[in-house]
């Protein structure tokens, strides 16, 4: 399972759970749903620089003017 799915699938159950959860032995809350969302655009945008589909800048200058 690659990280991509992982990280969509933890967005998933993150979205259909509650926000925060409170028992005896103390509280829990998640990232809003926002900074999930933020983070997999983030983590793909990554990726895709690694696999050279990013934008690469390059500088043209002519051959042998002076």
């Amino acid at each position: 399972m690659s990280t991509d799915t992982t990280l969509e699938d933890a967005i998933r159950e993150n979205a259909a759970g509650p926000k925060r959860a409170q028992g005896d032995s103390g509280s829990v809350e998640q990232h809003s749903l926002k900074d999930q969302i933020e983070a997999d655009k983030y983590l793909a945008s990554k990726e895709a620089v690694r696999r050279g589909i990013g934008i690469k800048n390059v500088k043209i200058s002519p051959d042998g003017t002076t």
